[in-house]
């Protein structure tokens, strides 16, 4: 399949750029993360910390969710764990997140 890739994240229709090997709309990423059992939940968003870019995370999940599955979602995040592992310390270490 060529699925046009998009970073327009504020089309719902839009391809997801990060989806590049499974493609996906975002309003079809949005219906995943609300309605799907729990391990595929996971492996959505261990494929949304890894493939996206930081800043577009945001727009699927919160910091708040990432935290309450962390320890389920470690082994879903690949060359991007030591990013993740650093962040949410930092936003620890200030009191910005709480467990």
């Amino acid at each position: 399949m060529n699925a046009n890739l998009s970073a327009d994240l504020d089309n719902e229709e839009a391809i997801a750029y990060f989806t590049w090997d499974d493609p996906m709309s975002v309003r079809e990423i949005r219906d995943r993360l609300r309605n799907s059992s729990p391990p595929e939940r996971l492996r959505l968003l261990g494929k949304i910390l890894r493939e996206a870019r930081d800043t577009d995370v945001w727009r699927f999940v919160t910091p708040e969710e990432v935290s309450r599955y962390w320890k389920d979602l470690l082994p879903h995040l690949g060359r991007r764990r030591r990013f993740w592992e650093w962040l949410f310390g930092f936003w620890r270490e200030r009191g910005l997140l709480h467990d």
